[in-house]
């Protein structure tokens, strides 16, 4: 019985690999940010997804992006917060709500202050553990020197790594 109960238990685990594999994800590439006042610039987006439940996680997001036509300019955003994704076999539509906080810099002064995004993407199977990151759409909002931008939003397309 014992060992029935311990056979049931390995063949239970190995049914469930698949979920197990997608509990971790990597994102890496490039974005399209506009910000307002005619901010426009491409930078980099990485972020890492812990999947806790099979449609529930939570994302931590980093961006930058680089504007030489203003003094040189930089922008940051690091955000954190829960994703849903639908998990269907080769398509994987996703929505997020990142909360954070963004850095600007531009002719040797910077800026910090609060942000967040709201948007979704599209990601598509390729092989086991690997994807592509066909868009990610999401709106910017920002809050520098007690002003905000609302009237924000970037666009990223890269490479997803399933562990």
């Amino acid at each position: 019985m014992r060992k029935q109960l311990i056979h049931s238990i390995l063949f239970a685990g190995l049914l469930c690999t698949s979920a197990f594999a997608q509990r971790v994800e990597i994102f890496g590439g490039v974005q399209y940010e506009h910000l307002q006042s005619s901010y426009n610039a491409v930078g980099w987006n990485g972020s890492l997804t812990g999947n806790f439940k099979h449609v529930l996680g939570i994302t931590g997001d980093f961006s930058g992006v680089y504007n030489s036509h203003r003094a040189n300019s930089t922008v940051y955003t690091y955000t954190v917060g829960p994703v849903l994704t639908a998990r269907l076999p080769v398509i994987q539509p996703f929505v997020h709500a990142l909360f954070g906080g963004a850095k600007i810099s531009s002719g040797g002064m910077s800026d910090n202050a609060f942000a967040m995004l709201v948007g979704g993407g599209l990601d598509i199977g390729l092989r086991k553990g690997i994807g592509l990151r066909l868009v990610q759409a999401d709106w910017l909002m920002t809050k520098f020197g007690g002003q905000t931008q609302d009237r924000q939003g970037r666009v990223s397309a890269g490479i997803v790594i399933k562990f």
